[in-house]
């Protein structure tokens, strides 16, 4: 007859407790994984297949009780820091919603919006695209297996139970944040500035002739000169996508380096 101690219990416990909770954590808070089509008993299945995957791997945990306060206050660290991870994935994907938006607005269609199921909300037609394409963009290159090694590898960098994350880790990610909602207006700022001309060619049209009507001649141009924009601009949007992807991939543990022991 097999026995085993309480202590054997605990150690078995914490060895897949703790890497679930930051596993389920970022799961739950960084794209793809958090898209609503994703239930939450498929992202249940995905955290324990990945947990079992990589728990043996992992540095070892030092012993603790898991229901004592010290085991409660590292089990609240890790999905703080799951969700701090994911959250940094995320701010990529709000940041070129952002300079959708933008362009949205410039060209005259901030009105025209559109069901986002990504947030379960109503979004503005150009900021939908651009968020698709980013997302096409991140699957293509496999950015889900770059976010899911960068979790595997958070573990070595930050291992469970032993680490407390310094005063300015949030601090760092708020940086983050900045870097990148600026990496996203830059993303989008030739179409910008493109629409930016245009508005002041029709103010300067409108002092020159009153008479013309500028609502109905300058509304059309404004959208098709964005969408003419917009279409030479297309190509050269993977580059910088990609170039957000890798920031947003170092980020993730960028704002995790500095930890006491």
């Amino acid at each position: 007859m097999v026995s085993l101690t309480t202590a054997e219990i605990n150690a078995w416990i914490i060895s897949y407790l703790f890497p679930l909770a930051r596993v389920l954590a970022l799961l739950a808070a960084a794209p793809p994984f958090n898209n609503p089509a994703l239930t939450a008993r498929v992202r249940l299945a995905l955290g324990l297949a990945i947990t079992v995957a990589i728990a043996p791997a992992l540095p070892r945990i030092p012993a603790l009780d898991p229901a004592s306060g010290a085991g409660l206050l590292f089990l609240a660290q890790e999905l703080l820091i799951g969700t701090g991870m994911g959250f940094a994935m995320r701010l990529v994907f709000s940041a070129v919603d952002l300079a959708g938006n933008v362009v949205s607005l410039e060209m005259g269609l901030g009105f025209a919006s559109a069901y986002d199921p990504q947030t379960a909300g109503q979004t503005a037609v150009i900021s939908e695209f651009m968020g698709l394409l980013a997302l096409l963009v991140f699957m293509g290159i496999n950015g889900h297996l770059m976010v899911l090694a960068t979790l595997t590898q958070s573990f070595s960098a930050i291992p469970v139970g032993t680490a407390q994350l310094a005063a300015d880790t949030w601090s760092s990610l708020a940086k983050s944040a900045a870097i990148m909602f600026s990496a996203g207006l830059l993303l989008v700022l030739p179409i910008v500035v493109a629409l930016m001309i245009s508005n002041l060619a029709l103010a300067v049209l409108s002092r020159a002739a009153p008479q013309l009507n500028l609502i109905a001649i300058g509304f059309p141009l404004t959208i098709a000169l964005g969408f003419i924009a917009l279409i030479v601009g297309l190509p050269y949007l993977s580059a910088p996508l990609q170039q957000l992807f890798e920031y947003g991939l170092q980020s993730m543990l960028g704002h995790f380096p500095a930890v006491t022991r």
